[in-house]
């Protein structure tokens, strides 16, 4: 188990300096993407262990149980800072965030409707 939060570790320390890289080179002083970055990398290294044949016992088992408790644990982390920050930011920042959930839920329904009468 300790080898699978060893590579948690790095594929979440990688993804915090991409996402703070990619910031920086946009101009902004946050972390962009981080959690995305760290994410990708979890399983693009989950994946080649498995193409390299490293994928049996402990370490699978390691590596399963930090994946099923890292994704939902780190993004309601930053789902929660992201409503932080779009609150704090103004009314610009709710709306960027606000409008495209309605519209998903409109589109959802516009779909169920077809799919339903078809």
């Amino acid at each position: 188990m300790i080898k699978g939060l060893a590579l948690l570790s790095f594929c979440f320390l990688t993804g915090m300096w991409c996402g703070a890289l990619l910031g920086s080179w946009l101009g902004i002083d946050a972390n962009v993407g981080g959690v995305g970055f760290a994410m990708i990398f979890f399983l693009l290294l989950k994946e080649a262990s498995v193409r390299k044949g490293l994928w049996n016992g402990e370490f699978a088992f390691g590596i399963e149980f930090w994946n099923k408790l890292y994704i939902p644990i780190v993004i309601a982390m930053a789902a929660s800072l992201n409503v932080k920050s779009a609150v704090s930011s103004g009314l610009l920042a709710i709306l960027a965030g606000l409008l495209p959930v309605l519209l998903a839920f409109w589109v959802f329904k516009v779909l169920i409707k077809k799919l339903g009468t078809s």
